[in-house]
């Protein structure tokens, strides 16, 4: 529900000033600064995993510490070397960053699974279950540990941009099951919007499923990507969520894919998905 693939943590900017003339060099003069092509800034390494929506720059120094990340084939293990992200081959894992051909995926999010792609605790995240997958993707948005369902995962970061864009307006649906029975006028209170400490929501869809051993099920789609959004209108609403689902992403539904298990996108419903973007008003990606 963020708006960049994984959550960055803030830690304080630092300046690579060893890295630019010792590791750096091998991308040409001042850390490879005079090779880059015009009109595209370099990047040292860990802002480049960081940029393509990897991780934190912090894990990024992790990961390149562990000697998990290579430049054209070989370890690099200096997280201030400087990258020209146009001619770069930098892979994580094996994995190349920027694969050839674009790729788009569906995934079932199970719970008790991270949506990231390093954990320093060693905690289950959902590229375990992408072992099969010999390109590297991202997440578009993420999916909190708690929460199962749908999760779009990609290469092609015009795509991202777009649909984690706020001006895309693009709707996400999700199945809550409540720690309490909702009264009706809970229920108009999240259609209508709640205040939350960033804000009041924007009107969003609900619609009662049924209810049950004093609590509510139902369905709720908003076009916010904000933090824990639908945990939040809850508890401004008096009550939470025990159980949190994702069925659906604008166009793309969930149905018929088992939990854990990911699968490609039609181009029916890649297609469809760019129409939505152009509906909603964010700058429709060129096709790839």
């Amino acid at each position: 529900m963020a708006t960049r693939s994984f959550r960055r943590r803030h830690a304080p900017r630092r300046r690579d000033h060893d890295a630019r003339g010792q590791d750096g060099g091998r991308d040409g003069r001042r850390g490879g600064r005079r090779g880059s092509r015009a009109g595209v800034a370099p990047k040292t390494l860990e802002r480049y995993l960081s940029r393509a929506g990897l991780c934190s720059r912090s894990e990024a120094r992790e990961l390149i510490a562990a000697g998990r990340v290579s430049v054209a084939g070989r370890t690099e293990r200096s997280a201030g070397r400087w990258i020209d992200e146009e001619i770069a081959e930098v892979c994580v894992d094996g994995k190349s960053i920027r694969p050839a051909r674009p790729l788009h995926l569906l995934l079932n999010k199970p719970k008790d699974c991270l949506t990231t792609a390093f954990d320093p605790q060693g905690r289950r995240t959902v590229y375990g279950l992408l072992e099969s997958v010999r390109d590297w993707v991202v997440p578009v948005g993420r999916l909190d540990r708690d929460t199962t369902g749908l999760l779009l995962l990609t290469n092609d970061t015009a795509l991202a941009d777009a649909v984690t864009a706020p001006s895309s307006h693009l709707p996400k649906t999700y199945v809550v099951k409540s720690t309490t029975l909702l009264a009706d006028e809970q229920l108009a209170s999240l259609a209508r919007g709640v205040n939350l400490d960033d804000g009041p929501t924007e009107p969003a869809k609900v619609r009662r499923l049924r209810d049950g051993d004093h609590r509510t099920f139902f369905e709720i789609t908003i076009t916010e990507g904000r933090n824990r959004q639908v945990r939040r209108m809850l508890e401004a609403v008096g009550s939470g969520v025990l159980e949190l689902r994702r069925t659906a992403i604008g166009p793309l539904r969930l149905e018929g894919l088992s939990l854990g298990k990911h699968r490609r996108l039609t181009a029916g419903e890649l297609q469809e998905l760019r129409s939505a973007l152009r509906a909603g008003g964010a700058k429709s990606p060129k096709r790839r």
